[in-house]
């Protein structure tokens, strides 16, 4: 991928420049128009259509029930569009029925979602041309496993979780793989979640001599827990994952709790200028705006290159609203697209720009 096309077709999208005079790609979107996650889909197509407006592509737009009914529906409303991909797929059912039309076709699809570990290997079994712009299923506990190698190597640590299925799971793929690498937790336990106090999980934890706890739990348990920590005067050191994303009104996170999540792609250097170009359009570059932004500038990219829009997209890195894609020979995307974020001033932020802001 050539650095000056790249620049170039970032930079379109930043100004919204009109549709170029040649016809470009014909791109599906495939995502909910009505139910309770229309407005994901809104987002999906926002996005996507800003994008193509830049680059001149065609976005041709088709519903995602997120049910029983998308069968093989929306492959054939993507091959009778004769688009060149499709983008979205906000959830699995309408994927997994549609990828052996596309394969045959050699229609690539790019998910912006999903994030079935089963459906990826059978892709990748069966040759589909199946992408993922979303984390993958180990994604989040690998990550938390970097930051804690990294940074918690001298530190007497804990590992709880609220007994929840994805909670359990997060933790004990945690705990596996440190202790793969000789770190072994000083307390493990399961706390009793949606409590209106933590002070005696906060004791007991005091007790053991921990200073740092990795928490599978949502964001009002996490701040409860560090409310808590606070207020008896036992400093704890606590990262989460991407469930202390979450918004909640009620109780105030404490500066300087961490999560293992994915960035506002909004806030970074650069999604901000193509945010701020959408701004002017009245476009909130929120949730899946910029993914599925990033996810046409690729293909678009991919496409300038010329042959198989397929191998190209596997094969390149393309700079986006969200950083550089590339994809490695799983189809998932090759760097890990979770970050550490610290709790600062009333929002997560990049520790790294928490860092540059002290």
């Amino acid at each position: 991928m050539k650095p000056a096309f790249l620049a170039s077709l970032l930079a379109a999208s930043v100004l919204a420049a009109s549709p170029a005079a040649a016809a470009g790609l014909t791109i599906a979107v495939v995502a909910p128009g009505e139910g309770p996650l229309a407005i994901l889909g809104r987002q999906v197509r926002d996005g996507a259509r800003f994008a193509a407006g830049a680059t001149g592509d065609t976005v041709v737009e088709i519903a995602e029930a997120c049910d029983e009914t998308d069968g093989d529906g929306i492959a054939r409303q993507i091959l009778a569009a004769n688009a060149s991909a499709a983008v979205g797929f906000l959830c699995t059912e309408g994927l997994a029925a549609a990828l052996p039309a596309l394969a045959e076709a050699n229609v690539p699809a790019v998910t912006l979602s999903v994030r079935s570990g089963i459906l990826m290997e059978d892709a990748l079994k069966k040759g589909w041309p199946l992408f993922r712009l979303a984390p993958g299923p180990k994604a989040e506990a690998d990550k938390a496993v970097e930051v804690i190698t990294r940074d918690w190597k001298s530190e007497s640590f804990a590992l709880i979780d609220d007994g929840t299925i994805h909670a359990r799971e997060l933790v004990e793929a945690v705990r596996l793989a440190l202790e793969e690498v000789g770190m072994k937790p000083a307390f493990v336990d399961t706390f009793r979640p949606a409590q209106e106090q933590q002070l005696t999980l906060v004791r007991r934890l005091a007790k053991t001599g921990v200073t740092h706890v990795f928490v599978g739990g949502d964001r009002t348990d996490v701040a409860v827990i560090a409310r808590d920590a606070k207020a008896e005067k036992k400093p704890l050191a606590l990262l989460g994952g991407e469930a202390l994303v979450g918004a909640d009104p009620v109780v105030p996170m404490t500066d300087g709790v961490e999560a293992v999540a994915l960035p506002d792609y909004q806030s970074l250097p650069e999604g901000e200028p193509v945010a701020r170009a959408m701004a002017e359009k009245d476009i909130v570059a929120e949730g899946y705006v910029l993914p599925a932004h990033a996810a046409v500038t690729a293909l678009a990219a991919a496409a300038a290159e010329g042959g198989d829009i397929a191998a190209r997209l596997a094969d390149g890195r393309f700079t986006t609203a969200i950083g550089t894609v590339a994809f490695g020979a799983d189809h998932e995307l090759r760097e890990n697209p979770y970050r550490l974020l610290v709790w600062r001033a009333g929002a997560f932020v990049p520790v790294e720009t928490a860092a540059e802001s002290d």
